[in-house]
């Protein structure tokens, strides 16, 4: 899928993700207890993360759910055993319903993500985990997230306000990629890039991202970070 890199508008974004191997395996990990079972992946894109999602141990099942029509050719290129439904969160059918849903890098695509999140809660089983990845921090907002179609970065009382607002209780909150900020920061916010390096980004990825997130994940999480994590469940 590496014909994704020249890409612009939706599936700019992908780009940055295909050489990005180790990060992707890291984001699977810091949730390989809650996604087990029947697992729904919201806005699965080109299919980047369902591979790795779908051959975690616990995941009997994997239903992906993605709205753009055009990617699903490359979608089922790279996955054709995992089924695709095209559509978003307000039109899956009444009797669908999962152990564990995952959203990568889809919340902040969305001007209604309370709405969003609110629609996904009736599809959940009761303890059902709700697992995300958001861009993190405003103040690293850039002329690529523009381009990227983010409509906003989270700090931390925001993404739990929206959670516990759809119906949700936190249960894990957190920062991840500590150097990926400083790098954000520096390339995109202050210098104004607006395209990634695909060899710089697998250099990066192999070694230096690597061995932070071993620290982040076996000695402490950081302070702050590119991205948050969280883990919420259906509220009572």
């Amino acid at each position: 899928m590496t014909d994704l890199i020249a890409l612009d508008g939706p599936a700019f974004e992908f780009a940055a993700l295909e050489r990005a191997r180790h990060y992707g395996r890291a984001i699977a990990r810091e949730f390989a207890i809650e996604l087990c079972g029947r697992v729904l992946e919201v806005g699965a894109g080109v299919g980047q993360m369902s591979r790795v999602f779908a051959d975690m141990q616990g995941v009997r099942e994997l239903i992906a759910l993605e709205p753009e029509e055009a990617f699903a050719p490359a979608f089922r290129a790279r996955v054709p055993d995992v089924r695709l439904i095209q559509g978003t969160t307000a039109t899956l059918d009444a009797g669908e319903h999962f152990d564990a849903a995952v959203m990568i890098n889809v919340l902040e695509h969305i001007p209604d993500h309370v709405g969003t999140l609110r629609e996904l809660r009736p599809h959940l089983h009761p303890r059902a985990p709700l697992c995300l990845l958001v861009p993190a921090r405003p103040e690293l907002y850039a002329a690529i997230d523009a381009r990227f179609g983010h409509v906003r970065r989270y700090t931390k009382p925001v993404l739990r306000q929206v959670l516990e607002e759809a119906g949700y209780t936190v249960a894990r909150l957190h920062y991840f990629n500590a150097i990926g900020y400083a790098l954000w920061y520096l390339n995109f916010t202050l210098r104004g890039a607006t395209t990634f390096n695909p060899t710089l980004v697998g250099a990066f990825d192999s070694t230096v991202f690597r061995a932070v997130n071993w620290v982040e994940t076996h000695i402490a999480r950081p302070p702050i970070g590119q991205s948050l994590i969280a883990v919420a469940y259906p509220a009572n």
